[in-house]
């Protein structure tokens, strides 16, 4: 029976859920800034302040499993309002930290806050898919996207005013100078207001998703789910198998690409800036992302899905190369460029890969949830970039968009798939 259009009760779940959305974008992006903001407080090389980003994308792919579980037991409203309440929690983690000026304790709190974040992707990501008719199911989710990136834009300005413009060593004066012991833990301060008016916005959208009527499809789409699972395998939808990795190695590209842009565009060769001037063009790099998604949103009406993630994906690889070849504001803006090209990626992939899983669907999303693990790999480029410079660390990125590539152009595409009827064991 074909899917009916989404209903207004639908359209108003989607609404709700562009805040949250909004939310953990926001909070991911603000580890951009965290990025060089923590590598000058505690003195690391670039390896060592990529760790920011291994330990939060570990949280994906060690809470996503239990995360599956647990919504299945509370049902998608309550699994939301819990991954907000935990982002809250973990948001005043960055107290003690700052007051202790630990990078390990830094580090827990990021972890803590991605496995909240976690359960938000593995409950909100499907749920968008699955509320309206499969067609649109790559504009839909590109749409609600659009407000993640909307929140990933405005945190690098948050970030920049908040962090870097409150400390020593993100403005111009004091730009790479040494730290004195007073000033590393007031720079590691610099931290604590904006982690706790984090805390009060993500407590009271909690408060707000918990008053308001959101659609609960667990048991209606469960319960036929579990008596058809045993008669097929998600190994022979090509589309998953391909999709998962594919995920995971797009992550290591957005990530890597946003977690180095303020450092290279600080670098003499490209903008010579302070960080904090910096983090400015960071936002233009998601608002990229941001208004590509709205776009892609409205083209993918009327664009298959598979062509236009082959077309942005050759358009990040020319970017990636132009910005290792090139120097100065030619290569600063193709880097930030890149943000475009990123923008229907990550939604695309995913209802691409889940693409004709039926009752497998839930399972197949919680797959590709633990492949945005993948970014905790960005921390490679931080290995690359201690070893022949940063400008050239971004052939990781380009090796990545070639995959993406051959993902668009054949691993995509679904093969008919027969239910599997062999008898299961007792």
């Amino acid at each position: 029976m074909p899917a009916a259009p989404a209903s207004p009760r639908y359209t108003r779940a989607l609404v709700v859920l562009a805040a949250v959305f909004f939310m953990w974008g926001f909070a991911t992006v603000l580890n951009d800034v965290l990025v060089p903001h923590l590598k000058a407080v505690f003195e690391l090389n670039y390896a060592e302040a990529l760790l920011i980003q291994l330990v939060f994308f570990l949280g994906y792919l060690l809470m996503a499993l239990p995360s599956a579980k647990l919504l299945e037991r509370t049902g998608y409203k309550a699994a939301i309002v819990l991954g907000l309440a935990g982002m809250a929690v973990s948001a005043v983690v960055f107290v003690p930290a700052a007051e202790l000026a630990s990078y390990g304790v830094f580090l827990l709190a990021l972890f803590l806050l991605a496995s909240s974040i976690t359960l938000l992707q593995v409950a909100a990501n499907p749920y968008v898919a699955v509320i309206g008719p499969p067609a649109t199911a790559s504009s839909r989710l590109n749409l609600v996207q659009a407000f993640n990136s909307a929140g990933t834009t405005l945190a690098p300005i948050f970030g920049g005013l908040l962090i870097l413009g409150r400390s020593a060593t993100g403005t111009e004066a004091n730009a790479g100078a040494p730290l004195t012991a007073a000033q590393r833990l007031a720079d590691a301060h610099a931290v604590v207001l904006p982690y706790l008016l984090i805390a009060a916005a993500l407590l009271a959208l909690a408060f707000l998703l918990w008053r308001v009527r959101l659609p609960d499809l667990a048991p209606q789409m469960r319960r036929p789910a579990r008596a058809e699972r045993a008669e097929q395998s998600l190994l022979r939808h090509r589309n998953l198998v391909w999709g998962v990795p594919a995920i995971c190695i797009y992550l290591v590209a957005e990530i890597g690409v946003g977690s180095t842009l303020v450092n290279f565009i600080s670098l003499p060769s490209i903008g010579a800036m302070s960080h904090a001037e910096a983090a400015r063009y960071l936002s233009l790099f998601w608002g990229g992302a941001m208004a590509g998604r709205f776009i892609g949103a409205l083209l993918l009406r009327s664009v298959r899905a598979d062509r236009l993630l082959a077309a942005v994906s050759l358009g990040a690889l020319l970017l990636a190369s132009i910005a290792i070849g090139a120097s100065g504001r030619l290569a600063m803006w193709s880097l930030i460029a890149i943000g475009l090209m990123h923008s229907i990626m990550f939604p695309t992939i995913f209802t691409l890969a889940i693409e004709g899983l039926g009752p497998l669907t839930e399972e197949g999303s919680g797959l590709l949830i633990m492949a945005i693990a993948g970014g905790a790999l960005s921390a490679l480029q931080g290995v690359i970039a201690d070893h022949i410079g940063l400008q050239l660390s971004y052939v990781l990125p380009a090796a990545c968009y070639v995959y993406v590539l051959f993902y668009a152009v054949w691993g995509a595409k679904p093969v008919p798939v027969a239910a599997d009827r062999r008898p299961v064991p007792c």
